[in-house]
């Protein structure tokens, strides 16, 4: 038995057991570990390279955008918190709350930020006085707690990571305007940088964040076809406005509230990265978010020249990629097998008898294919093989998805769909919430969002029967 198959053998086949894979890959392509604080874990070097990337990536596309970063206190009074009625409703269940400074019993409570509309508007309402100090445009970096009762790592835990972005207009059609160009934003990182295709869409009433006017999602689809929310964008309207009384002067002197919109985008991600482009052998990472995107290995290290070559190539390619060599003493076919468990895009191997036809071997990690290049045209080849990569990866995902959307018209054709085939499942709503229970408490699938493009399916409700108003997208998500 192979190093490689025992090092493989560690974690479960996808197939067998889709959960205890995620969970194997997580903890052997050292992404993360389980930590002291239950529903926490701990971001390994690797995983949180992954973010770091995640993070540049975006925040370069918000600053274009003319968002500006700034930072907000970790802890909310009480009384701030309870502003917004429906906001707080909506948190309630999640906050941890701070009771207790040093010795002394706090004489108000301080919840650990769930989310932090309610500091913006308190911030905004001494902020904006006039037109001319709108828009406001900013994004916070920070960590979030929700008390989770069921945790998995990067999917659902206690403390994650993401940015917030919360804006301030002068008109309902600019924070509109606002809200779906940063959906965009978010889509076109996902199929770019992540090679993830998304649905983009607005959430129904009862999906939508507590306490804004509408919520809009972009919405993927997992490998074992349950659905990932990707990220969300909501209009509040002027709702928080009047709540925390943000108001300015217009330029005719009058006093209006200013419309206010909120997006974010979590390390959840991470895990969809996983789930969508993983298989047997472990991770597989789209090069636009890999930490190495290419390592360079050794073979039989302890000839003459070998390193001195290897080093030489590494240089050569480290201008403009990120690539590693691995010098350790470990077995070249262990290198192999835990290099794939991390999803690195491009191996390249080195030895004596390469360096004789001034070749190496690449190996690539999305389709496996191994070939001889010749050095002289390494880095090109490399840099297309990248792209290739990556294009490869969205269309693999994109197929994927396509194969597993479907389209039904009753509530027992869907349930049919997803108890055979899990994925997408295109159906026609009446808009009613208790239909949209229905089609839950039958088929276990939630409504994931009403897509910008909407088809016909059937005239009638998939539910009730009665006359539909919009094609949803459903799904057993996480």
């Amino acid at each position: 038995m192979s190093e490689k198959k025992n090092m493989v053998e560690q974690i479960t086949n996808m197939e067998d057991d889709f959960a205890q894979w995620y969970t194997d890959v997580v903890k052997k392509a050292d992404l993360a570990d389980y930590s002291d604080v239950g529903g926490c874990i701990v971001f390994r070097p690797y995983g949180y390279a992954v973010w770091e990337l995640m993070q540049k990536g975006l925040d370069a596309r918000f600053k274009e955008s003319g968002h500006e970063n700034v930072y907000m206190p970790l802890m909310i009074p009480e009384s701030l918190l309870q502003k917004e009625k429906d906001h707080v409703e909506g948190f309630a269940p999640e906050v941890a709350w701070v009771t207790q400074g040093g010795s002394e019993k706090l004489t108000e409570k301080y919840c650990i930020r769930p989310t932090s509309e309610t500091l913006f508007c308190s911030h905004y309402a001494n902020l904006i006085h006039s037109w001319r100090d709108l828009p406001v445009l900013y994004n916070q970096w920070c960590s979030v707690v929700r008390w989770e009762k069921t945790t998995r790592p990067f999917l659902r835990t206690r403390e994650f990571l993401w940015q917030e972005g919360h804006t301030a207009h002068a008109t309902e059609e600019e924070a509109q305007a606002e809200t779906i160009r940063m959906l965009n934003i978010y889509e076109e990182f996902c199929v770019n940088e992540l090679a993830i295709p998304v649905i983009k869409g607005r959430k129904s009433d009862s999906e939508k964040f507590a306490g804004a006017n509408a919520t809009y999602s972009i919405e993927s689809l997992m490998s074992d076809g349950r659905a990932l929310q990707s990220a969300t964008s909501h209009n509040f309207g002027d709702g928080f406005a009047k709540a925390f009384d943000i108001q300015y002067t217009d330029k005719n002197n009058q006093l209006r509230y200013v419309h206010q919109t909120s997006w974010g985008f979590t390390t959840r991600m991470i895990g969809g990265i996983i789930m969508v482009h993983g298989d047997n052998s472990g991770l597989i990472l789209p090069p636009g978010v890999s930490p190495v995107q290419v390592i360079i290995i050794p073979i039989a290290a302890h000839k003459p020249g070998v390193l001195d070559k290897a080093e030489e190539l590494r240089k050569l390619l480290a201008l403009d990629i990120r690539v590693k060599m691995d010098t350790t003493d470990k077995s070249p076919g262990w290198k192999f097998s835990e290099y794939e468990m991390k999803g690195v895009p491009i191996r390249l191997e080195l030895g004596p008898k390469d360096i004789e036809k001034n070749q190496c071997v690449l190996v690539r990690r999305d389709t496996g294919e191994k070939q001889a290049i010749d050095l002289r045209e390494l880095k090109s080849t490399v840099n297309r093989l990248l792209n290739e990569i990556q294009t490869n990866m969205l269309e693999k995902a994109k197929s994927h998805m396509e194969s597993r959307t479907f389209s039904a018209k009753s509530l027992d054709e869907m349930s049919q769909i997803l108890n055979t085939n899990q994925g997408f499942v295109k159906a026609m709503w009446c808009g009613s919430e208790s239909c949209e229970d229905l089609v839950k408490e039958r088929t276990g699938a939630t409504s994931r969002n009403i897509p910008f493009e909407q088809e016909h399916i059937s005239d009638t409700c998939v539910a009730c029967g009665e006359k539909a108003e919009h094609m949803v997208y459903w799904a057993r998500a996480y």
